[in-house]
C-alpha cells in the first residue's frame, strides 16, 4: 500500500514539474506567407491629345480674293477633288503680259540669230571689222538671254494661276476651315492656311506628355488604356508605337512626346479631346512570388531555441543564387536559395528554389508582440515599472 501512495505522489510531482517548464516556455507570434502564383504590372500616368493620325494643312501660295469655296466642315473629300478657287483676273492679266513678253524676246532673238549669222560670213571672208563682228555677236547673246528668262517668267506665272485652283491632297474628313468667300489672302513670308484636311478618322493617336522620371519604361509595343471626359466610365485601348526623342521644357519640367495609336472604328475620339492615359510598362500573369519583406527577415536563434525550433541555415557563406529566405516546415526553419526575376513594391517573382505552397517566414516574435517588438494590434504596451493589477506579478 505504501508503494502505491509513493508511487501516486512521484507521478503527481513529474506532471507539476512538466506544467511548470511548459508554463516557462515562450509562444511564437509568426508571420508567414505562401509562395503563390500571381499577376505582376506597372504603370505609369499620363495626360495627352487625341489626334489625327495624319492630317494636311491646306492653303495657297498665291495672294488674292477666295472666290469660291466648295467644302465645308465635315466634309468628307478625295484626293484632287476641287475643294476651292481663287480670282484670277489678276493672274490671268498677269500671264497675258507675259506671253506678250516673250513673243517680244522672240522675234529680237530670231532676229539677232539671223544677223549674227550674217556677221559672221562676212567676218571669215574678211568683209568686216573685228569690232562689227564682235557687236552682232554680244547683241545675239544679249537676245538669247532675254528670250530664255521670258520662258521662265511664263513657266512661274501659267503655275501661279494652277495654284488659284486648290484640290485636296488626300482623301480624308475637312476637320478646319479658315476662310470664307470673298476674303483676302496674302502669301507673303508664310503660306496662308485655308483647310485642314484628316485623312483617316478611324485611325486615331494620342499624343501623351510622359515625365522625364518616367520616359525610361517607356517601349513600343506596350498596352495602354485611356480615357477622355466626353465619354466618362468607357476605357479605349492602344499601343505605343513611338517614342520622341525631343524634349519639351515647361515650367522647368520636361516631358517626352509618346505616340499612341487609338483605333476609333465607331469615331467616338474627335480630334483635340484630352485623354487621361495609363501606359502598363509591366505586365506578367500566373508567375510565382512572394513578398519582398521575406528577404529582410531574420530569425532570432535564441528566442527560436526556447521554443524548440530547429534551424536550418545554409552551410556557405556565398549562396549560389542570388538571395535567401526562411522556409517553415512544422517546427523548422529552413534557409532557401531562390533566383529572383521582376521585382515590384508589393511582389518578388521567383524563378527558382521555391514552391508553390511553400511558407515563408516573414517575421517571429514573442507572444504579445509583432516582429520587432511591437504590441500585436488590439494590445497595450507596458512599462516593466508601473504597479501590476491585483492577481499579476
Amino acid at each position: 500500500m505504501k508503494t502505491r501512495q509513493t508511487n501516486a505522489v512521484a507521478c503527481t510531482l513529474w506532471a507539476i514539474v512538466l506544467c511548470i517548464g511548459c508554463s516557462r516556455q515562450e509562444k511564437i507570434n509568426w508571420q508567414t506567407e505562401k509562395a503563390s502564383r500571381n499577376s505582376m504590372s506597372e504603370m505609369v500616368s499620363a495626360t495627352g491629345t487625341v489626334e489625327p493620325v495624319t492630317q494636311v494643312e491646306v492653303g495657297t501660295q498665291v495672294s488674292g480674293i477666295v472666290d469660291k469655296i466648295y467644302v465645308d466642315y465635315n466634309s468628307v473629300v478625295k484626293k484632287g477633288q476641287l475643294i476651292a478657287e481663287m480670282d484670277k483676273v489678276t493672274l490671268q492679266a498677269e500671264l497675258q503680259s507675259q506671253e506678250a513678253q516673250l513673243a517680244n524676246a522672240k522675234t529680237e532673238y530670231d532676229y539677232q540669230q539671223k544677223n549674227y549669222t550674217r556677221s559672221k560670213v562676212l567676218f571669215e571672208k574678211q568683209l568686216i571689222s573685228d569690232s562689227e563682228y564682235e557687236t552682232a555677236a554680244y547683241t545675239y547673246e544679249k537676245a538669247k538671254s532675254a528670250y530664255e528668262k521670258a520662258e521662265a517668267d511664263i513657266v512661274k506665272v501659267r503655275r501661279n494661276l494652277g495654284y488659284a485652283v486648290i484640290t485636296s491632297p488626300i482623301d480624308g474628313v475637312v476637320i478646319s476651315r479658315e476662310v470664307e468667300e470673298g476674303q483676302t489672302v496674302a502669301a507673303g513670308f508664310e503660306t496662308p492656311k485655308l483647310f485642314t484636311i484628316a485623312k483617316d478618322l478611324t485611325e486615331m493617336q494620342v499624343i501623351a506628355d510622359v515625365d522625364e522620371a518616367d520616359i525610361g519604361q517607356i517601349r513600343e509595343g506596350q498596352r495602354v488604356a485611356f480615357s477622355v471626359d466626353a465619354y466618362r466610365g468607357e476605357t479605349f485601348r492602344g499601343t505605343v508605337t513611338q517614342v520622341r526623342l525631343e524634349a519639351t521644357v515647361e515650367s522647368n519640367v520636361v516631358t517626352y512626346e509618346v505616340v499612341i495609336s487609338a483605333p476609333n472604328p465607331e469615331l467616338k475620339l474627335k480630334p483635340g479631346l484630352t485623354a487621361t492615359v495609363t501606359i502598363y510598362t509591366l505586365e506578367k500573369n500566373d508567375i510565382l512570388t512572394i513578398a519582398p519583406k521575406a528577404f529582410r527577415f531574420v530569425p532570432d536563434a535564441a528566442l527560436a531555441e526556447t521554443v524548440g525550433i530547429t534551424l536550418q541555415p545554409l552551410q556557405t557563406e556565398h549562396p549560389a543564387l542570388q538571395k535567401t529566405v526562411w522556409v517553415k516546415n512544422g517546427q523548422t526553419l529552413q534557409e532557401r536559395e531562390v533566383r529572383i526575376g521582376t521585382i515590384t513594391t508589393l511582389l518578388v517573382e521567383i524563378l527558382e528554389g521555391l514552391k508553390e505552397g511553400e511558407e515563408v517566414v516573414t517575421g517571429m516574435a514573442k507572444a504579445g508582440q509583432v516582429p520587432g517588438g511591437r504590441p500585436m494590434p488590439g494590445e497595450t504596451a507596458s512599462s516593466p515599472f508601473m504597479p501590476k493589477p491585483p492577481g499579476k506579478k
